[in-house]
Order: structure tokens, then C-alpha cells, then sequence
């Protein structure tokens, strides 16, 4: 695939245009059976031939290459003779066009082949030295190849070999010294393509990646950009990568490890990039098949020695012992370059760092370019190869322009740390440092030292080192602190900042850790460098320049599809479009690129204050926007960007976004901007920003209030009176049609149109049609309407009491299973909650408006879009977990719910490990929050006692009245059931486990007191099983309002009995809730072909792509499969 993918270094040597090999791929073939059916003129032929270009392209190549390449092995006078007689003979049939008529073309392909055979020899002796037996089989190759031409091609060459005056035999002396120029090899390598290549090479390289940066590459080529200067020229820029405790390279032992489902990560990127593994065995293993069988064999027994020793420290059992022979050092060093592999596929700090330092390579390539051209060079007889030396003078002008800092927070720490995994991430910093020489590494020091007073105090200092030697690292600057700088700012900025210091140029990337670049990419960074200094922007010259990124993680599951088309339409037509014509593009987190001096000049690159600041990018944008900066976009460049692949993982990251865009709203920033832009540009502002996430809120509770109104109506009776009217009824068709029409706008499809629009701009709109449809049936519209929850849950939650945190979404692989407790923990508030909440409104107003409805159509179109909610927001979470659906997973899933909720809360539990720790931590916002936001909570909490109020009156033992008595017998019955489970709760802890027999004999007196009470009132009340399920829906809701106040007014009754009662309440809820939810999945369980579907649905992308998702599944069998 390389060979056919290079464009040849040589040119001139033709008469026509050398093409790409992958062009002219099986042309050659292709023009043999062309001459070979041709059988009258030559004028039929040549018409043939020249329907592709590329064909005649091909056959004027090989055939002058193959003269080229002749001549030079030739060291006789007569035998070059023969070659002039018979080239001379081909081309004056061919201006007498009787080519097909004094030459048999049908014999050709035996020509092919002796050529072929001739081109194999030749490289391998150009590999192997002269080797005189394949000198010999050279020269009978070349005189076959003359009998061939002259006897079975040529009808009157019998006489062209015949020579009186020879002295030796044809072809006894050949002249091999073209074969140590390199671009001779060239030609034979590109003319054994031509011949050999019979398959069409349109799909060349198959590997998708590869393909696809090509093809952007090519592509970008031909867009608007600055002219490059010269290295030398050029403006000096450097990058930083700020870094806390990420994975910075993947061990033998992680590469190994398995997870619960069996699979390891080695196996998981074996099967998701089978192409790129088999590539890469093919440069590692030995030739032999003995020796590569005993490579893998020793490597698997050293990776478990490794591992086991890592893990215990020892090895305790003799028998287990590895004895490791001489060849630990080159398996060491096969692992080494195994987990760089792993590493390079992964979001981890090594992959980032070498895209990163493809820069220093470029800058290094384009030096010697620059050089070669004012040396007026026209040509180089050989390519850049990977570690071929540069000239010392080149490598100091790519140092000069170009410094990488990557900001490693704790890397200090982690050098003294006793913790092992710790200690592993310096030395794999250390070791990258080696590796890569000009890359260096800041950190934030603590020293403790005696003061004046002689007391212990810590000193901090910022801190930049370099690699020297093989194992060390040397300090370059040290520079004092007045404190611990992330005691009074949020850490990631913080650690930006303390390191732009030590960053030179006059421009500055800001990399994210999850992030990767591409040698090719590398290239066009003085173009657009140029763009500081363009004048097409007016007087305001650009301060941030923006560039697009790539998702390197969608290609597998389709949520992690999802993720990146939406991202990918954010960071090409979205932020095209809000830097021109809108002009509100800001700095996001992605590759931006600032003029260095502009910046630091005027507060930084990122806005570090505790809370406020909790997404520090997009401050360093406006505080830009504000000083009279420009912030630009560019396209023909683009950096690589790891997402987030998970359910969880996406969700995560999408309340960090929400709580930072709470946290903006509250902003002096947002305030400032917005009065001093002009009324549109303020409008492109707020929608393009917090108003995007306030718009979200205000649509729930849109909800919200269309369903309580419509319960109000309901219960009131005035729908039923307004729809009985008969005027109405005749208005009733018109009122369906409209409804129509807008619930198709309900369903959230403009919010995709600028993903559709993106991808029919770049791959064709009948692709981006195709694409959207699948999305669709891949429930793309089910993962939307949950983020929907996501953003509003977390925003609204942050404007009403602040105190927003960062959360850690993680960078791990996708398959993986998230226990049914997990996801309880994760959603409950944000999603399970209100789902339960909307549906029981929706079966409220389903129930009680049923009997006077005439049109179904018309609650359908009402409510369609609602439900469609509903469902989203309660069970997307287990839709979107691999192996959800298995009964195994359910059946272990439901255990561990069990005994996460049994476990009783206390010092050093986590919410992980208890409900009640986990329920008191879902609290910790209202401790800190104000009394205002509390009263609010309050208030809004008394909604539910609608629902009690409303149904009360419409139950049969009521008997129509509507005096205020039924209501407070409501709340007698109410209060009895909390006090009979407040008895049942005090039961439990009074006689716990030793005195079984009594609590048993308390629950059984309440229950025969249920059944008498219940019996009664069935007999004499009039009581009716009806009426019994809307007490549970007019009661449920009101002791979860009993539950919200008594958390809100937690600082006042923590210590009173009334607290044990609230947490008791909390935990029947919470038992409630999980019952309700994991009901359908217990169900679905039983029916394998669910979790078939499931797995379809979610990794289509792999199926699509002929990927062994199953396997990987299923879990792995052999951890030492390599293959």
C-alpha cells in the first residue's frame, strides 16, 4: 500500500505524468487484454487504450521505464545494438500503424511475466549484494526475454539476434551499478506495481484512518491559506499540555488485565484494529516460524511474571516461578514496543506528546527543503526516511522555532511517591522525556524548610526540567511561589498558568491531554501562523486563531458515533459560523492557537477563580472579545480529539459542560459582553452560549407547566366542559391538524440539522440522508432527549444554588458494563426522578380525562413527544449498557442493588459502597446553599400535593362531595401509613436479630389490621380496587414532598428523631424507584434475542466495518492470543 501510495521522487525521466502508483493499478493488465482482443487495426487499439487516460498514461511509462531500465544494465555495444533494433522496429509500426498487424499482441503476457520475474531478481540483489548465481539467472532471464520478443511476438525477428561479428553469448556481461542508486530502485519497485497490480487500487490504503487523513490532507491542499515563509521566517509558537494523574503509557500488566467481563485492553484493540495489529506483528515478529512461536511464548510467560510480581510484590510459590533467560532484555524491549502500540490508541499522554513533537519533525523537514531550494536544487535522488541524520544547524532552527511544555501538576510528588502506579507515571514522564529531547516538563514543587523562627513550613516553587542522559532529569529554572496556586483556583488553569512562563514565541497552542496531531497535519503550521499577520481581517488583526478537530473515538459504538458527529458539526460548521458572519466564536478547550504576547500581556490564557471559573476556556475567550481581540476559525488544518465513549463517561462530561454554563450565567463576563455588544451580535451571543443551556431549562419546564395546567384542567372538570361544548367540537379537526404539524418539531430534528448539513457538505448529501436515517434507527433521538435532562437537571440546578464542582469523566475503552446501582446512582435525581414525576401527570391525565375524550388522536399529539420523554429519561441509561439485557448481568446487577441498598452508612463508606452515604452526598448541595434558593426549593416542592388534592374528591368512597373533610381524611390516612412504617422502622432496630419472633408477631398484628381496616371499607365505604390505585397515585407524591422538605430543612431536624423517620422515607422511595425501573429489564432478560438486538444496536459501526464485536463480548478467552 505504501509503494503504491508514493508519488515518485524522480521526474522528468518520462514523457508523460508519473502518477501515484494506486492510479494506474491494473492498468497494465488491463491494456494487455486489450491488445490481445484487438485484432485488425491499429486505429481500434489506440482508441481503446486512450478511453482512460490512466491507461495510456500507464502503457507510455512502462514501456519507456522498461527502455530506461534495459540500457542501464546493458554493458556491451552489441547487445545494446539489439535493443535499438527492436525498439526502432516497435515504433516504426507504430507511425505506420501496423502494430497489430507485424506483431502478435496475444503473446504479451508471457512478456509481463519474464519482466516481473526480471524486477524481483534485481531488488533482490540490490537487498543481498552481488550475488553471481543471480547474475546469472539475470542474464538468462534477459535472453529469454530477447527469444520471446524476436520469435514469439515479432513476425520477422528471427533475424535481430543474429550477429557475425559476436564474440561472446548475448547478455554475458551486465552492468549492475544503477542498482545502488536509490532512485533507479525506485523505478523498478514502481515498474513492478504497473506490471504485478491486477486488482483496482481505488480503496487503497484499506485502512479507514489512513484513508481519511489523505483524503483531508489532499483536500485541504486546495483551500484559501497564507503563503509559508521559511523556517528561518516564520513566527515561533509553543505548545502546552497541561497534565494531572492521566494514563501517560499503558503497562504490560494494564495491557493484560482483565476486567469483569474477561476482556483485557490488548484484546479489545486487537479486535477493534485488526488491520493495524497484523501491521504491526508483520514489523515486530522474527521470520521463522520456530522463533516467532517462541517470541510469543516468552513473551506471555514474561508479561504474567510481570504482572504477578507488580501486583504482589513477590512471587510466593517455586513452582510458578519464571526464570527469566538472556533474552528478558529483547522481550522487555518487544513489550515495550507492544504498549506503545496500545498507548498510541488510546487517549494517553504519550499519544499526545508525540503528535505534538511531529512539529519539531516538520520544522526539521521544511529546513532542509528551504535549504535545498536556495541551493537551487531542482531535485533529491532520495526520500526522508525515519532516522536518517539532519544537519545540526537544521535541528537548532526547529528548537529555536518551536518549544513543547507539557504542565505535569504533580510530577514532583509522583517522583518521591511510594505508591507504585504513581512512581510508574514519572518514569514513564522520564522516559519521554528521553525519548523525545527537546520536550520539557513543568511542575509545582513543595519543599518544606525552617523559616525564621525555626519552624516547618512548605515553599513552592514552579519548576521546568529536561531529560539528560538515559535516565535522569536536569532543572532548568525554578521560580518561588508566594503559594500553592491551586489552593485558590480551579487546578487545570492553575496549572496552565504557572507553566506559561515557561513557554517562548510569539504564538501558543493549548493542547488538551486527550489530544493527537498528524505528521502531515504538522506541515501547514507556518501557514497558519501567517494568519496574525493577515490583513483581510481590517484593523482588528486575529488574537485567537481556531482550528477543527477530528474524533478519533467514533468509530466503533454508536453512542461514541453520536458524540463525534455532533462534536465534529460543533467545530467545523458551528464555530465557521459563529466566527464569521456572527463573530462571537470564543476559545473552547479545543487547539486554539493565541498570540502569545497579546495574552499574557492582558490576564492570561485561562481564568482560574474557584467555582465561577469552572470552564476556564471559554473566559480566556471573552476576556479577548473584551480587550479588542479577533477570534478566527480555520479549516484546512485540523488537530485529533479523543471524546468520551460511555454512557456515564458522556453524561459526566455533559453536567461538567451544564454546571460551567450555570456558572457563566452568574458571571460579571457574560454581563459585561452583553452590554456592550450591538443587539444582534448580543443575540448571536446568548444563544450561541448560556442561552443555549437556558433555552433547554425553559423547554422542561414548558412540560412542566403544559401537564400540571392540563392536570389542573382535569381534575377540575373544566376540560371536560370545554371539550362537551358544541362549539368546540366543531373547531376540533383544525385544532388535530395543527397539532400535527408541530409535533414533529418536538421531537428535537432542527437541533441535528446542522450535523446533517456538515456531513452532506463533506462526504455528500445523499450520504448525510443515509446517515441521518441510521442515527435514527440507532435511537439517536433516545440519547439527545436524555443529554436534554443532562443539561437541564445540572444548569438549573447550579443557577438556583451554585457550588457547581469539576467532575472526572475518565478516558477508558467502551465496552463496558455499568451495574444497574451505578446508573441508579448516577440518574436518579437528574433523570429517574422527573421521568416518574411526568409519568404519573401523564397517567393522571390519561385516567381521568379518558371518559369524556372523543379524539385519541388529539392526547396522542399532545402527548406523543412527552412520552417519548418519559421513556428516554427512564431507561436510555440501560438501552445504551452493553449486556444490560443478559440474564447473568441482571441477575448479579439485582444482588449487588440489594446489598448496596441493605448497607448502612458511617465513617469511611462511600457512596459507592452504601445508599445512605450516597443519599446524605446527593444533599451536600443544600448545607451550603442560601436560605433564599431553600425557600424556592420548598415552594416548588409543594406541586406534588396537587396531585392528592385533585384525585381526593374523584374517588367512589368520596361519594361526589367536595366538602373540605374528604381532603383532611386524605391526610389522616396518610399520616397513619408514615406511622405504621415508622413502627415497622423502630421494630427493626429494637429487636434486630435477636428477637426475630417479636418483630415478627408486630408485623403480622399491623397486617391483620390493614386487612380489617381495608376489608371494612370495601364492605361499608363503598371502597373499590379503582379507588385504591389513585390513593397510591394521589399519596406517593405527596409523602416525596414530605421527603424534599424535610431534606431542605435538614440543618434544623438532623438532630431530632423526625431525621431517622426522612431517611427511612428516602430509602423506601429509593427502593420503590429501582423496582419500577428494573422490572423491564428482568422481563426483556428472558428473551436472548433482546440482548442480540442491543448489541446490534449499539455497535453497528463495528458489525459494519466486519469487526468481532461479539468475541470481545463475550470476553476473552486466551490472554496470550496474539493473534
Amino acid at each position: 500500500e505504501r509503494d503504491l501510495l508514493v508519488v515518485p521522487s524522480s521526474v522528468g525521466d518520462t514523457s508523460v505524468t508519473q502518477w501515484p502508483p494506486f492510479l494506474l493499478a491494473s492498468k497494465i493488465p488491463m491494456a494487455l487484454d486489450i491488445a490481445k482482443s484487438v485484432k485488425k487495426r491499429d486505429e481500434e487499439l489506440l482508441r481503446r487504450i486512450k478511453q482512460d487516460p490512466y491507461t495510456y498514461y500507464a502503457v507510455i511509462e512502462c514501456y519507456e521505464t522498461l527502455l530506461d531500465i534495459l540500457y542501464s544494465l546493458i554493458a556491451e555495444t552489441s547487445d545494446m545494438k539489439v535493443v535499438d533494433r527492436i525498439r526502432e522496429s516497435l515504433e516504426e509500426s507504430i507511425h505506420n500503424l501496423s502494430l497489430v498487424r507485424d506483431f502478435r499482441l496475444d503473446e504479451l503476457h508471457l512478456l509481463s511475466d519474464k519482466f516481473n520475474k526480471l524486477l524481483s531478481l534485481l531488488l533482490e540483489i540490490e537487498q543481498e549484494g552481488n550475488d553471481t548465481a543471480k547474475m546469472t539467472q539475470i542474464a538468462n532471464l534477459l535472453q529469454d526475454t530477447m527469444e520471446i520478443i524476436t520469435q514469439d511476438i515479432m513476425k520477422n525477428g528471427q533475424g535481430i539476434l543474429k550477429d557475425e561479428n559476436r564474440e561472446s553469448q548475448l547478455f554475458a556481461n551486465i552492468n549492475l551499478e544503477s542498482i545502488k542508486d536509490e532512485a533507479w530502485r525506485e523505478k523498478c519497485v514502481r515498474l513492478r506495481l504497473l506490471l504485478t497490480t491486477k486488482e483496482s487500487a481505488i480503496y487503497v490504503p484499506i485502512n479507514l484512518e489512513a484513508r481519511r487523513r489523505m483524503t483531508f490532507f489532499a483536500n485541504s491542499l486546495f483551500m484559501k491559506m497564507p503563503r509559508a515563509p521559511q523556517v528561518s521566517s516564520m513566527m515561533s509558537f509553543s505548545v502546552l499540555t497541561p497534565y494531572f494523574k492521566e494514563e501517560v503509557l499503558f503497562s504490560a500488566e494494564d495491557l493484560h488485565k482483565k476486567n469483569e467481563d474477561g476482556i483485557s485492553i490488548l484484546f479489545y484493540l486487537q479486535k477493534i484494529y485488526p488491520d493495524e495489529w497484523k501491521n504491526f506483528f508483520e514489523r515486530i515478529k522474527p521470520k521463522d516460524e520456530e522463533s516467532r512461536k517462541s517470541m510469543m511464548d516468552e513473551i506471555s510467560r514474561w508479561a504474567s511474571y510481570r504482572g504477578q510480581t507488580a501486583r504482589t510484590g513477590k512471587v510466593t510459590n517455586s513452582t510458578e516461578r519464571v526464570k527469566l533467560d538472556p533474552k528478558d532484555e529483547f522481550l522487555k524491549a518487544r513489550m515495550e514496543d507492544i504498549s506503545l502500540w496500545a498507548s498510541y490508541r488510546g487517549q494517553t499522554l504519550t499519544r499526545t506528546v508525540r503528535g505534538m513533537m511531529y512539529y519539531r519533525r516538520a520544522l526539521e523537514i521544511q529546513c532542509i527543503q528551504d535549504k535545498n531550494a536556495k541551493l537551487d536544487h531542482q531535485r533529491t535522488n532520495s526520500s526522508y526516511q525515519d532516522g536518517e541524520s539532519v544537519a545540526d544547524m537544521d535541528l537548532a532552527i526547529a528548537d529555536i522555532k518551536f518549544t513543547y511544555v507539557v504542565s505535569c501538576q504533580v510530577y514532583g510528588m509522583q517522583k518521591v511517591s511510594k505508591d507504585a502506579k504513581e512512581k510508574a507515571r514519572y518514569l514513564n514522564i522520564l522516559n519521554l522525556m528521553m525519548m523525545y529531547p527537546s520536550l520539557r516538563i513543568a511542575y509545582i514543587d513543595e519543599v518544606e524548610a525552617p523559616n525564621k523562627d525555626g519552624m516547618t513550613e512548605k515553599t513552592y516553587y514552579s519548576v521546568l526540567v529536561k531529560g539528560v542522559g538515559d535516565k535522569y532529569d536536569e532543572e532548568i529554572y525554578r521560580i518561588k511561589l508566594p503559594g500553592k496556586p491551586t489552593n485558590i483556583g480551579e487546578g487545570k488553569p492553575e496549572n496552565q498558568n504557572h507553566a506559561i512562563i515557561f513557554t517562548r514565541g510569539e504564538a501558543l497552542q493549548v493542547i488538551d491531554m486527550n489530544q493527537d496531531n498528524y505528521l502531515e497535519e504538522a506541515f501547514k503550521m507556518r501557514n497558519v501562523l501567517e494568519e496574525f499577520e493577515s490583513t483581510k481581517y481590517g484593523k482588528s488583526k486575529p488574537t485567537i486563531l481556531g482550528l477543527r478537530e477530528h474524533i478519533f473515538t467514533g468509530s466503533v459504538s454508536s453512542l461514541a458515533w453520536f458524540m463525534s458527529n455532533q462534536e465534529t458539526s460543533f467545530v467545523t460548521i458551528g464555530q465557521r459560523v459563529l466566527a464569521n458572519p456572527l463573530k462571537v466564536r470564543f476559545h473552547y478547550g479545543h487547539p486554539d492557537i493565541f498570540d502569545r504576547l497579546f495574552h499574557i500581556t492582558r490576564g492570561g490564557i485561562s481564568k482560574a477563580s474557584k467555582t465561577i471559573n469552572l470552564s476556564e476556556d471559554i473566559f480566556s475567550g471573552f476576556n479577548s472579545t473584551m480587550r479588542g481581540g479577533n477570534i478566527t476559525h480555520h479549516e484546512y488544518m485540523q488537530v485529533g480529539k479523543g471524546r468520551d465513549v460511555g454512557m456515564n463517561q458522556i453524561s459526566s462530561f455533559e453536567a461538567k459542560v451544564a454546571n460551567g454554563n450555570g456558572e457563566q450565567t452568574l458571571s460579571r463576563d457574560i454581563y459585561r459582553l452583553g452590554r456592550r455588544f450591538d443587539f444582534y451580535r448580543m443575540l448571536s451571543f446568548y444563544f450561541t452560549t448560556v442561552g443555549f443551556y437556558f433555552s433547554s431549562m425553559v423547554t422542561v419546564l414548558t412540560v412542566y407547566v403544559f401537564l400540571y395546567g392540563r392536570l389542573y384542567l382535569v381534575l377540575s372538570g373544566l376540560e371536560k366542559s370545554i371539550l362537551l361544548d358544541p362549539r368546540i367540537q366543531e373547531n376540533i379537526e383544525p385544532l388535530q391538524n395543527v397539532l400535527a404539524s408541530q409535533s414533529v418539531f418536538q421531537l428535537g430534528l432542527l437541533l441535528v440539522l446542522p450535523m446533517v448539513m456538515e456531513v452532506g457538505l463533506e462526504k455528500g448529501f445523499r450520504t448525510a440522508l443515509g446517515e441521518f436515517i441510521i442515527m435514527q434507527l440507532q435511537l439517536a433521538s433516545v440519547f439527545f432527549t436524555f443529554q436534554l435532562g443532562t443539561k437541564t437537571h445540572y444548569y438549573g440546578r447550579t443557577i438556583l444554588h451554585g457550588g457547581a464542582k469539576y467532575i472526572p469523566t475518565g478516558r477508558g475503552f467502551v465496552v463496558y458494563h455499568a451495574k444497574f446501582a451505578e446508573n441508579y446512582r448516577m440518574y436518579s435525581r437528574s433523570h429517574f426522578v422527573k421521568g416518574l414525576e411526568l409519568l404519573i401527570l401523564l397517567v393522571v391525565y390519561l385516567a381521568y380525562g379518558r371518559s369524556y375524550r372523543t379524539s385519541s388522536s388529539l392526547y396522542l399529539f399532545v402527548t406523543f413527544s412527552i412520552w417519548f420523554m418519559v421513556a428516554s429519561w427512564l431507561f436510555a441509561p440501560f438501552i445504551f449498557n452493553p449486556s444490560c439485557f443478559e440474564w447473568q448481568k441482571t441477575v448479579d446487577d439485582w444482588t449487588d442493588w440489594r446489598k448496596w441498598m441493605g448497607n448502612r452508612g458511617g465513617i469511611g463508606m462511600s457512596g459507592e459502597q452504601s445508599w445512605e452515604a450516597w443519599w446524605r452526598s446527593e444533599q451536600a448541595h443544600l448545607r451550603k446553599t442560601s436560605v433564599r434558593a431553600l425557600i424556592l426549593e420548598i415552594l416548588m416542592s409543594l406541586r406534588f400535593l396537587i396531585y392528592q388534592y385533585g384525585i381526593v374528591y374523584h374517588l367512589k368512597i368520596a361519594r361526589h362531595s367536595t366538602s373540605i373533610l374528604v381532603y383532611g381524611l386524605s391526610w389522616l390516612v396518610m399520616l397513619t401509613v408514615l406511622v405504621v412504617l415508622k413502627m415497622v422502622s423502630i421494630g427493626r432496630q429494637k429487636f434486630g436479630t435477636d428477637l426475630q419472633l417479636m418483630f415478627r408477631i408486630l408485623k403480622g398484628i399491623l397486617f391483620l389490621g390493614f386487612v380489617t381496616v381495608m376489608a371494612v371499607l370495601f364492605a361499608i365505604g363503598g371502597l373499590t380496587i379503582t379507588d385504591v390505585l389513585a390513593c397510591t397515585l394521589g399519596f406517593l407524591p405527596t409523602g416525596w414532598c414530605i421527603l424534599l422538605i424535610g431534606q431542605a430543612c435538614a440543618p434544623m431536624i438532623e438532630r431530632t428523631m423526625l431525621w431517622d423517620s426522612i431517611q427511612e422515607l428516602g430509602r423506601a422511595y429509593d427502593n420503590i424507584m429501582g423496582l419500577i425501573l428494573f422490572l423491564p429489564i428482568g422481563f426483556l432478560s428472558w428473551f436472548p434475542f433482546v440482548s442480540e438486538f442491543q448489541t446490534r444496536l449499539l455497535f453497528n459501526q463495528a458489525f459494519s466495518r466486519g469487526l468481532q464485536i461479539s468475541r470481545i463480548l463475550a470476553g476473552q478467552k486466551d490472554i496470550g492470543e496474539f493473534e
